[in-house]
């Protein structure tokens, strides 16, 4: 499975405004980092859940032992853009800590029982939950 041209082809589906091929375009959004290297924008879809005035997005990578690239990217610059439904905007990126990330992870595997089995797979790593806040 090629990734990499799966993600291509999910950015393109989503940017048309049309159906997005086996996803929920409802639950789907495009956040563009800075390359923690390159310098360069990096695009990836990913799944959200709002939370307030924030969009939550989740580090799990499948439950890999490592995170993924985008997470590692926003780490070095917080600044991303966000394309969610028919809107594009700056925003803030910042993981979530303490007690807020306690509660927003009970929630989101309450809603989507797959990240339990994505957490149990990450072995020692914690898997990173991130705000996006309008900029």
């Amino acid at each position: 499975m090629d990734i990499t041209s799966i993600n291509r082809a999910v950015i393109e589906q989503f940017r048309a405004g049309g159906e997005v091929e086996g996803m929920h375009r409802d639950r789907l959004l495009l956040l563009t980092t800075t390359g923690r290297r390159s310098g360069e924008p990096r695009t990836s879809p990913m799944m959200f859940h709002p939370d307030g005035e924030r969009l939550l997005v989740i580090a799990s990578n499948m439950g890999a032992a490592v995170h993924p690239a985008w997470y590692l990217n926003l780490t070095a610059d917080p600044h991303v853009t966000v394309e969610v439904g028919d809107e594009t905007y700056p925003a803030l990126a910042e993981t979530t800590t303490g007690a807020d990330r306690e509660r927003v992870w009970a929630e989101l595997k309450r809603a989507y029982p797959f990240f339990a089995d994505h957490e149990e797979k990450a072995g020692e790593r914690e898997i990173p939950v991130v705000a996006l806040t309008r900029a």
